[in-house]
């Protein structure tokens, strides 16, 4: 069961599509990032924040299977969820679906904690265990 989810609206663009006009599957791993980086600016951080705070998050680990074609053009809504609380990695796990509510893809991104300085590895900072508490709290208080 998810602690939170976001949800994102991205169009399927011409360039991402190929000559049948059916999005390429290398797309949906960018429209993980993209849904990933607007929950996290939802949350109140950037990653460009993040890495001024001395904080790197390479991939480990990405997922993704293909249940049915997205079009050029369709208008799709890509959902985050965070399913537990980042100990030395953060699980984003995603959902992609069309316009008609239809789901599509399911995936998952595996990102790791690393100290800037270092380029070790490290646990989630506090500061970030922060955000994300609050932010869990907030959408809990909208949702009653």
């Amino acid at each position: 069961m998810a602690i939170i989810s976001h949800d994102t609206q991205i169009r399927v663009r011409y360039k991402d599509t190929d000559q049948m006009g059916i999005m390429h599957h290398s797309n949906y791993i960018v429209m993980y990032e993209q849904a990933r980086t607007e929950w996290l600016r939802d949350m109140g951080l950037t990653y460009a924040e993040i890495e001024r705070r001395g904080i790197m998050s390479p991939i480990i680990e990405v997922q993704s299977r293909y249940l049915a074609p997205a079009y050029y053009d369709d208008m799709l809504t890509v959902r985050v969820f965070l399913d537990e609380m980042p100990m030395v990695k953060l699980v984003i796990r995603s959902e992609v679906y069309n316009s008609k509510g239809d789901l599509i893809n399911r995936g998952s991104v595996t990102l790791g904690f690393m100290s800037a300085a270092t380029r070790r590895p490290c646990r989630a900072p506090e500061w970030f265990i922060e955000a994300l508490t609050n932010y869990i709290a907030k959408q809990n208080n909208e949702q009653e």
